[in-house]
């Protein structure tokens, strides 16, 4: 078993919902990714999904853009994402990491050689954007070889065909992307997504989280009653962005805390 799984079975047992915050690896600046990581733990995520900077990511809003940006302006590529993970495992080997982000970086240092990297790091999962489910079954296979879950996205627009392919090759969780846009768009409808996720539960038995649009303590804990966990991302961005550097990691867990405290309510 997974960690990812691991975590998803110790909340069901618990009857608790899972927390998974998002940020942008090398925003604000590179030396507070790790400390900003263990933040979101003392906060209360039971996941993180850290994002690896890319310059056209096109599944992200204006905010997320923005992190991508900054942390490429520092340098920040695929195996500095790789050594933050190995940092923040030398003090926490038991919070889930998966990494989001795009196919060309992956591509470009080579699939076999990524895997392998990654599995040495630490990380747990893979949320590749661009990477189709029926296009990577050997990308998969090899990830749940080495004892990594490959996380795919689900959409309002996701047809059977695809919901079924993702049931086939995904593992440790199916992400479900609420609204029809890029992430920190728009309001969620949670009559909606409640019905979407429940025809989804028809091919997928993974747990299902939920994504894009949640914002605030209100909207994560509507998500979550119809989801088996949350993922936040543009929110927390956005309070990096409003607050002075020195205070960042502080401002973070401060944040999750409030979810957290929202979602076990």
């Amino acid at each position: 078993m997974s960690r990812i799984q691991s975590v998803f079975a110790a909340l069901a047992a618990q009857n608790k919902k899972g927390l998974i915050p998002f940020i942008t690896a090398g925003d604000p600046a590179p030396e507070l990714t790790v400390p900003i990581m263990h933040a979101l733990v003392a906060g209360g995520a039971d996941i993180i999904e850290l994002g690896v900077p890319f310059s056209d990511p096109m599944a992200e809003g204006p905010v997320i853009q923005r992190a991508c940006e900054r942390a490429l302006e520092y340098g920040v590529g695929i195996k500095d994402v790789l050594d933050y993970v190995y940092e923040f495992r030398k003090e926490n080997t038991a919070t889930p990491v998966v990494l989001m982000g795009y196919a060309n970086p992956i591509e470009r240092m080579g699939q076999q050689a990524f895997i392998h990297a990654a599995k040495e790091a630490g990380v747990d999962g893979t949320i590749v954007v661009d990477y189709p489910p029926e296009e990577c079954e050997e990308f998969a296979q090899t990830m749940q070889a080495n004892g990594m879950d490959p996380i795919f996205l689900l959409a309002p627009t996701s047809t059977d065909e695809r919901i079924a392919q993702v049931a086939k090759v995904g593992s440790g969780f199916s992400y479900y992307v609420s609204l029809k846009g890029v992430t920190g768009a728009a309001t969620i409808n949670t009559e909606e997504v409640a019905q979407r996720i429940a025809a989804i539960r028809k091919h997928v038995k993974l747990p299902i989280g939920v994504g894009f649009g949640i914002r605030d303590a209100a909207t994560a804990k509507a998500v979550a009653s119809v989801s088996d966990a949350i993922v936040i991302g543009s929110r927390i961005i956005q309070e990096l962005e409003n607050t002075p550097r020195e205070k960042a990691v502080e401002a973070v867990q401060s944040f999750i805390s409030g979810i957290r405290k929202a979602l076990d309510e």
